[in-house]
């Protein structure tokens, strides 16, 4: 958010806010400019007398001068004699009442004191409303902790206009901080003294109001709602989730700057009194913070559970789990207790409602029915929606370790002892959160382990458990799941992917490797080369007809079976045609019985597992696919 986003969304000036800094006044009197401290031997009648003339020359009752003026902002000089003679009037009625409770003296020094007390009441409320825009929590919040001046002189002075626009941001926002000091501590000066007077109830009064007033438009222009259970309920899901973004970035503008920066505030205007900023501060943030950390639970308990909301839910969880300790020392006063609690069991719900959703997920897995078998042995729909799901929920491991951590762990006898206790770990037992995704993995491989049987051809089912198996692979290797699952789990998986390749290959094209002799450069008679290569053809057509739609998505997967299938085939076809070709009967006769060299043997391998060929779906170039379509034909001719 840009510097002053803050005062954009919470400050909608009702009054014209003061800019220019105090200045001084036109003419004090003689008495008041040498006005003597209480501590200097001053007789009571001169107490009185210098209380007298200050007090009354400021009454608002006494002139329009008085009325119309701010003594703060008129003279700061004179409003600091006017705050020390109050504060010597009270500590001479302090005398007065030891002395005799029924003086005439008393009585006057009464009156003085409630001209005074309206006076500062006064001052205390414009100071309050004349710079709601510099005692913005934006202003506040950062004035403590940032030098303006200088991260501004780290700027070179080159001379350019670039330089000057930022010299001319930098001293304005000087001046607005200087401002925004100046009101503090005036604030804490008139507090100080009211309180120290017995007025603290009239000086908190006007505080809470207008401060309260600006928590509350700052939560309304962040858009947080006071929402109830059937309102959320009757809520579309994209309407809420609209709310739920909304609600992410909202938390981190009022914890770092709307609550935080009026925690500041109060503490140092109330300086005086622990009890005072606490009450003060309870009262005035209550309302909002509790608005602000009931949506979550609203939210965890709704009974719309679209899958995305798993990752909304997380992200609330998140925000709240990352401020935390903020909310504890904010909100850390047992006036304040509520909003502290409200803010855990928002914590509490939401993390029930991501264990629902986990147990919901696995359910769902387990529950899967379709028949559904992909053409060409690829990727199944569950397999990619299930995987894209626990790769978004290993992007929130860290709090999943929190939220699964009393969960227990699923039954040993359900998975790899190696999933519980690893050899090589020297951090002891795996985390919940890597237990209940290995888990959650091992239950989708189990169901597609069950989808692959619909395969009536063998060949196809591995070719279909090697393709799946390989994306989750994937999506763990580029995923966080990687560092949850870790290289042992990865290395013990891909070895079944190799195997899975294997059986594959071994079921769909041992028909074409026996048809081979198993020494091709041995002596045989024409009749039996010629058998050989009539064999050889007829079984690699074959083969190739059925193989001719198989998908095998991984590029690098692809090329692995394809270089298997051909260090195999090409290679001892390759001897059997440079050793027999011309033995069945001369160019002419070797050209029509061996109709396939060995460059077309590897070519037609090279075209496999695109699943391009009678409408298996094509995932290839048009070229690619055009070129496997005319060598299927001559296969067919």
């Amino acid at each position: 958010m840009p510097r002053k986003g803050m005062r954009s969304i919470c400050f909608n000036p009702r009054t014209t806010s003061v800019i220019s800094l105090p200045r001084h006044s036109r003419a004090s009197p003689a008495l008041i400019a040498h006005l003597p401290s209480f501590s200097e031997s001053t007789t009571m009648e001169q107490i009185i007398e210098f209380a007298t003339a200050m007090i009354t020359k400021w009454d608002p009752d006494s002139s329009t001068f008085a009325r119309v003026t701010s003594l703060f902002y008129e003279d700061k000089g004179e409003a600091m004699q006017f705050l020390k003679c109050v504060n010597d009037l009270q500590k001479a009625m302090q005398l007065l009442v030891s002395e005799d409770s029924a003086s005439e003296k008393l009585i006057q020094a009464q009156n003085l004191m409630q001209i005074a007390m309206k006076r500062l009441q006064k001052e205390f409320y414009q100071i309050l409303s004349m710079n709601r825009a510099h005692l913005d929590p934006e202003s506040v919040s950062t004035r403590s902790s940032r030098s303006t001046r200088s991260s501004i002189s780290d700027y070179e002075d080159d001379g350019s206009p670039e330089d000057d626009d930022v010299r001319v941001a930098g001293d304005s926002i000087s001046e607005v901080e200087e401002v925004s000091s100046i009101a503090m501590s005036d604030l804490k000066s008139i507090a100080d003294c009211m309180i120290s007077a017995g007025y603290a109830k009239e000086c908190i009064s006007i505080y809470k109001i207008i401060r309260k007033s600006i928590i509350d438009e700052g939560i309304y222009r962040l858009g947080v709602e006071r929402f109830s259970n059937s309102q959320i309920n009757k809520m579309a899901w994209e309407a809420l989730e609209v709310k739920i973004e909304n609600w992410l970035d909202a938390v981190k503008i009022a914890m770092r700057t709307l609550f935080n920066g009026e925690r500041i505030l109060c503490d140092h205007v109330f300086a005086s009194s622990d009890s005072i900023k606490e009450s003060c501060f309870s009262d005035i943030s209550k309302e909002g913070a509790l608005i602000l950390f009931s949506f979550p639970e609203l939210v965890a308990k709704t009974k719309k559970s679209p899958p995305e909301k798993m990752f909304r839910v997380l992200g609330m969880y998140t925000a709240i789990a990352e401020n935390w300790p903020e909310i504890e020392s904010i909100f850390a006063h047992e006036s304040n207790s509520t909003v502290r609690l409200q803010a855990l069991n928002s914590l509490v719900k939401l993390s029930e409602s991501v264990r629902a959703m986990v147990s919901h997920f696995e359910s769902s897995i387990q529950k899967d029915s379709s028949k559904f078998h992909v053409p060409g042995g690829g990727i199944h729909p569950l397999t990619d929606q299930a995987m894209k799901y626990l790769s978004l929920l290993g992007d929130y491991s860290n709090v999943l370790t929190d939220i699964l951590a009393d969960l227990p762990p699923p039954a040993k006898s359900s998975l790899p002892e190696s999933y519980f206790d690893s050899p090589d770990s020297t951090d002891g037992p795996a985390p919940a959160i890597t237990l209940h995704v290995a888990w959650l993995i091992l239950v989708l491989l189990c169901k597609l382990d069950s989808k692959a049987k619909l395969y009536k051809d063998v060949s196809l089912s591995y070719l279909f458990l090697a393709n799946n198996l390989q994306h989750v692979v994937s999506k763990v290797r580029t995923s966080n799941l990687q560092y949850l699952l870790g290289d042992e789990w990865i290395n013990q998986h891909e070895a079944k992917v190799r195997q899975f390749a294997a059986n594959y290959e071994r079921v769909a094209w041992d028909q074409v490797f026996k048809s081979l002799p198993e020494n091709p450069t041995a002596a045989i008679t024409p009749g039996q080369a010629k058998d050989y290569f009539r064999n050889f053809q007829s079984s690699f057509e074959q083969v190739y007809n059925q193989q001719s739609s198989c998908i095998v998505t991984d590029p690098k997967l692809r090329d692995e079976i394809k270089v298997s299938i051909g260090r195999k085939l090409v290679t001892k076809y390759r001897e059997l045609y440079d050793k027999h070709r011309l033995t069945v009967g001369g160019e002419r006769n070797a050209r029509m019985v061996v109709r396939f060299s060995p460059e077309d043997v590897g070519n037609y391998l090279s075209d496999l597992f695109f699943g391009t060929i009678e409408g298996s779906g094509s995932t290839g170039s048009s070229s690619t696919s055009s070129s496997l379509h005319r060598r299927h034909s001559r296969l067919k001719a």
